[in-house]
């Protein structure tokens, strides 16, 4: 029995299950969610602690060791890499890619309390954790400014109102707040006054906790009525806390001013943000995994009016970087392309055909199959984009062959004088396991992408699944409604008159034939030169194939360039962020770019980052010129470097760097890739297709050493405990207090004042408290020397590594990039022991 016998008999009914195929796809395209890429969603948690004032070393031992041996039990772990700066510890943990990220996320945060006994019982908070996507760079960046506002108040409303409206739009996974830090009451005292009053500065420490607090009172009742008890235990502006007494000396009140200047300001300082040359706060916003990138983006435009309602009339908010912009042209260019193909196809069919009906019937069977395609899509949680528009784009030359080869069929049945309704049915039934035939060996040239493993696999598959999807349905429609639209529509050609074109491309195709019989018979009759000129074309193929460079994945030229800026490792913030004004005035001045953002501080006072959006790409060069012009001006810039790479939709690996591609060093000790990696760094720049050449090895930083006396120490009475909290307090930025908001809650800081902590010969000015109250200066029983310092420790796998980091030249593989790198190694003698 044939399958298309029924759907001939019934075309009511077959109608109305095309239409259906149809219209599900019309509904699924407009659902689908719209990505530059298939979504590739790595398994990445990446944890974070913050310890304020803490040196590097102390973060790497104190709160990355235990947090990392306890992640190293965590099944399914493939990278584990952590980064320890001034204060902060990151660990980033990626995961097979077919772990479930909920239940590893399940995983660390049980790790976490498991280490929480081994971490510094000071920690502010603990360790937190997030979900992220490596390859998914932010979608907007949106900056405030103001000629009048501190940046204070307008980070204080960014991070406490702004970030919140944002996170709430439909298809916002995460927005974070930079560029500045939240308001805070900061306490800068002076050491002399101190010692002058025989006041410690633990002894102002623990005054500014127990001044603030915020406890339940309770409540009276009685009666009819009860009354709810309040104090003003909450001093939540300088002003407040100057005239606080701190002590009594000589029957004379000691109050907090006396000891130094108290003012409203910032918890971190060592914070900025710049767009387009004005101080900003930024508000990086990151999709969540399948949202539609277009339309998350377009809602976000439309609540800027409400967002900038929420503002000072005198802070402007503006969009900085809009990442849908490139994704928007790719997409229509695709959506245009596709457009064009089935276009191309249909206009083909008619040439050969050169029959109004018989080319109407496949030009509805190739909208059909694509559209249904769509619905399929959504059901499989696919996405729009270039793969997946690739992917329908070829397949309309396949989904036309199935109707060609039915319509063909039948219409040669009719030529016999069958009647079109029997000829429908004979022609049908004859060729359907034929057409059953061609798909499934056309789906199976797929199987290899789709049975295939990795990122690659997983980039793949939905072109393959898609492309797969969209044969099928082709097949369903060429069974079904292709014999059943021929039965209705299609007549015999004999004994027809045909208008003159008709006859006048007749002889032409007699022409092409005849000229193709000519030279097949010439092929069949010289086998020999036939041969010989197939096996050039093989042996041209073979040494093509070796001399194209070969790589992951091309260069995207996405309109978007992020920067990395690295200063020598003794730079102070100030010296840094001049720095970083330098480098974004010569950027933006370029004729390519549209606008700039950056910012630095936080962790590291030497490095910086920049992101910068392109003018479109029929007003600009591309993205590697731009680059290479901005590399010799940027060069004219003194003391740090700034390494420009485009921004890819594809990234692999949770480790940031100043390039794109990173070689990372792993020894046993730290010693071991302490020596041996600057000379490999330094060999490899000497290689030509190498280019910004950089390392993240920062153990070049100045290093004020502390060497404590112990016996002179304990004869006085003090402890190296008391030695660090006395530091900590002088110069750690230390939070000692909190007040708390409706809205959000901020900080009571306490130092010494900035011109004690700008020169470490100030530390002679620092007294400890010892227990029986006398002020005893650091320089008793220290002696203080000048020393050099790790800024950053690196582990990978618990193990010390340090990551190179490099750009290609143009038209160099990976590949060989590769080869010569192991080649520097052979040459410097680098043990076998330092894995790469």
């Amino acid at each position: 029995m044939s399958v298309s016998a029924p759907f001939i008999r019934r075309p009511v009914a077959t109608t109305l299950l095309t239409l259906a195929i149809a219209i599900a796809g019309v509904i699924g395209y407009v659902l689908l969610p719209v990505s530059p890429l298939p979504q590739v969603d790595f398994p990445t948690i990446q944890v974070n602690t913050g310890l304020p004032g803490a040196s590097p070393e102390t973060m790497a031992s104190s709160v990355a060791t235990p947090l990392e041996r306890s992640f190293g039990r965590i099944a399914g772990v493939t990278e584990m890499t952590s980064s320890s700066s001034l204060g902060s510890t990151n660990v980033t943990l990626q995961f097979d890619l077919s772990r479930n990220i909920d239940a590893a996320a399940r995983d660390v945060q049980a790790a976490i309390n498991a280490a929480r006994g081994q971490l510094p019982a000071n920690l502010p908070n603990n360790p937190s954790y997030r979900k992220v996507n490596p390859a998914d760079a932010p979608i907007m960046i949106i900056a405030l400014t103001s000629d009048l506002i501190k940046v204070s108040e307008i980070y204080d409303v960014a991070s406490s109102v702004l970030a919140q409206k944002i996170s709430q739009i439909e298809g916002v996974g995460q927005v974070s707040v930079g560029g500045g830090a939240l308001p805070a009451v900061r306490v800068e005292l002076n050491p002399h006054t101190l010692n002058k009053y025989g006041i410690g500065l633990d002894q102002v420490r623990t005054f500014l906790a127990s001044v603030n607090a915020n406890r339940p009172k309770g409540q009276i009742a009685g009666g009819d009525q009860a009354w709810r008890l309040f104090t003003t235990d909450q001093l939540l502006h300088a002003a407040e806390y100057g005239p606080l007494v701190v002590t009594y000396r000589n029957g004379a009140a000691v109050r907090l001013s006396s000891l130094g200047d108290v003012v409203d300001s910032v918890a971190d300082l060592r914070n900025a943000g710049i767009a387009n040359g004005k101080r900003a706060v930024l508000l990086v916003v990151f999709r969540q995994p399948n949202a539609n990138i277009i339309a998350t983006a377009d809602r976000i435009k439309a609540a800027m009016p409400v967002l900038q309602a929420a503002l000072n009339p005198s802070v402007r908010a503006g969009i900085m970087l809009d990442r849908t912009t490139t994704i928007r042209a790719s997409v229509n260019d695709v959506e245009k392309t596709l457009a064009i193909s089935v276009g191309l196809v249909i206009l083909v069919v008619f040439l050969f055909l050169r029959n109004g009906w018989a080319t109407l019937i496949p030009s509805i069977a190739v909208p059909v199959s694509l559209l249904g395609t769509f619905g399929a899509m959504y059901l499989l949680d696919y996405s729009v984009d270039n793969l997946s528009l690739m992917a329908l784009t070829i397949s309309t030359g396949f989904v036309v062959d199935d109707a060609i080869v039915v319509i063909e069929n039948i219409s040669r049945y009719l030529e016999q004088g069958v009647p079109p309704f029997k000829a429908a049915l004979m022609g049908s039934k004859e060729i359907g396991f034929t057409v059953l035939s061609m798909s499934v060996s056309l789906i199976a040239v797929f199987i290899p992408l789709l049975l295939m493993g990795g990122i690659v696999g997983r980039l793949f598959r939905e072109f393959a699944v898609t492309l797969s999807v969209a044969i099928g349905i082709s097949l369903a429609v060429s069974l079904t409604t292709t014999p059943m639209m021929c039965a209705l529509f299609l007549k015999s050609e004999k004994g027809r008159r045909h208008n003159w074109a008709y006859r006048a491309s007749e002889r032409g195709f007699n022409w092409v034939h005849h000229r193709y019989d000519v030279l097949l018979s010439w092929v069949l009759q010289h086998p020999s030169p036939t041969l010989v000129v197939a096996a050039i074309t093989v042996a041209i193929n073979v040494f093509l194939f070796i001399q194209i460079p070969k790589g992951f994945f091309p260069e995207q030229d996405t309109g978007r360039l992020m920067g990395a800026i690295q200063a020598p490792q003794d730079t102070s913030f100030q010296s840094m962020q001049q720095k970083l004004n330098r480098f974004e005035s010569v950027v933006l001045k370029d004729p390519a770019v549209d606008t700039v953002v950056a910012f630095t501080g936080g962790g590291s006072s030497n490095t910086g980052r920049m992101f910068v959006q392109l003018k479109e790409l029929k007003d600009r060069v591309p993205a590697p010129q731009v680059i290479a012009r901005l590399r010799r001006q940027m060069s004219q810039v003194p003391g740090a470097n700034l390494f420009l790479v485009p921004v890819q939709d594809i990234r692999v690996g949770g480790r940031q760097s100043n390039a794109a591609y990173q070689y990372t060093l792993q020894g046993d000790t730290l010693q071991d890739i302490t020596t041996w990696t600057p000379r490999l760094m330094d060999r490899m720049r000497t290689i030509p297709i190498l280019r910004d050449v950089n390392s993240d090895q920062q153990d070049r930083g100045l290093l004020a050493s502390l060497d404590i006396d112990r016996d002179t120490a304990y004869r006085l009475g003090l402890t190296t405990q008391l030695v660090d909290d006395t530091l900590y307090d002088a110069f750690g930025q230390r939070q000692v207090s909190t007040m708390y908001t409706p809205l959000n809650q901020y900080h009571v800081v306490m130092e010494v004042a900035p011109q004690y902590w700008q020169n470490p010969e100030t530390l002679r000015d620092v007294y400890v408290h010892a227990p029986g109250g006398a002020q005893i200066p650091l320089s008793t029983f220290t002696h203080f020397t000048r020393k050099n310092t790790t800024l950053t420790v690196s582990h990978q796998s618990q193990f010390p590594a340090y990551t190179i980091s490099f750009n290609l030249g143009e038209g160099v593989s990976l590949s060989q990039a590769v080869d010569e790198i192991g080649r520097a190694r052979a040459e410097i003698g680098m043990p076998a022991s330092i894995q790469a």
